[in-house]
């Protein structure tokens, strides 16, 4: 389904999985190149030491590069699937204060992506994101490996919208 940069943005802030962990989706582009993620800290997200819980950030971290090429790639009528094949967190510094994430993907990423695509079916490469802190410092660095193939012709794609 092709959706538009505010729909998106609204359906993720009211995503489960991010809601109820306090994940708030800030902004996305209208070309789909760049999300901001802010990670509220509450009650809800708080491990025992009183900062964030480590898998919020990640949760925070899983899910916005294969969006962003779904989408990416729907608008310009090119039907993939996505998926977060892997990932790697780095605690730099505990999460004391609400988090902020900025997911961006260049022409030159897009480029490759496509002529992977076109070629071989199939698309796979690590992208990284730091989550920082109201002052703007470093307190994880996560690498996830988004893996993507065309969907042929005839397969629909299983997505849930």
């Amino acid at each position: 389904m092709k959706l538009s940069n505010n729909s998106l943005k609204w359906l993720m802030r009211f995503y489960p999985p991010l809601f109820f962990q306090r994940i708030w989706v800030k902004h996305i582009s209208k070309d789909f190149k760049s999300i901001e993620v802010k990670i509220n800290k509450s009650l809800l997200n708080k491990n025992y030491n009183g900062t964030i819980f480590g898998g919020t950030i990640f949760s925070a971290a899983d899910p916005f590069y294969s969006i962003m090429f779904w989408q990416l790639f729907r608008h310009k009528s090119f039907k993939v699937i996505g998926w977060l094949k892997s990932a790697e967190i780095q605690y730099k510094k505990p999460g004391s204060t609400d988090l902020t994430l900025i997911f961006s993907l260049t022409e030159e990423d897009v480029r490759e992506a496509e002529d992977a695509l076109t070629t071989i079916g199939k698309f796979e490469k690590a992208y990284p994101v730091e989550a920082r802190n109201k002052k703007g410092e470093l307190c994880a660095m996560i690498y996830t490996n988004v893996w993507m193939r065309r969907i042929q012709p005839d397969e629909h794609s299983k997505a849930g919208f």
